[in-house]
């Protein structure tokens, strides 16, 4: 049984950073591409970063780039979420995903597995 578990959420000022974590069991987990989402109260769930089985690739939605980075240790079964320059609209509950194969996916339905997610709230 595949489960995820993500940590590193919290209360951060706007400007301040945050790294996310998601630690992954019962899957081989150095074959599947990862990937982050987060959901506003409200709002769809929306793709934020994806990375490929092995590290090499990486791709972000726009309202992300330069400030956040996605990146993986696969002898720790772990996926990580480094958060820089918060904006307060970066609030929101994020959630770390198994893609359905090895290669970029932003889709919510190309994932397969997801965990339960961490609050991230960033106050002006």
């Amino acid at each position: 049984q595949v489960q995820l578990v993500e940590s590193g959420g919290g209360l951060v000022q706007a400007g301040g950073s945050l790294r996310l974590s998601c630690a992954a069991s019962g899957l081989t987990f150095s074959t599947y591409a990862m990937g982050w989402f987060r959901q506003a109260p409200g709002k769809k769930r929306e793709f934020v970063a994806s990375i490929t089985w092995s590290g090499g690739g990486k791709y972000y939605t726009d309202s992300v780039k330069g400030r956040f980075t996605i990146s993986r240790d696969n002898a720790k079964n772990t996926v990580y979420l480094q958060m820089n320059s918060l904006k307060p609209e970066d609030t929101a509950v994020y959630y770390c995903a198994t893609s359905n194969s090895k290669m970029i996916a932003t889709m919510v339905a190309d994932f397969g597995s997801w965990g339960q997610g961490t609050q991230v709230t960033v106050s002006s």
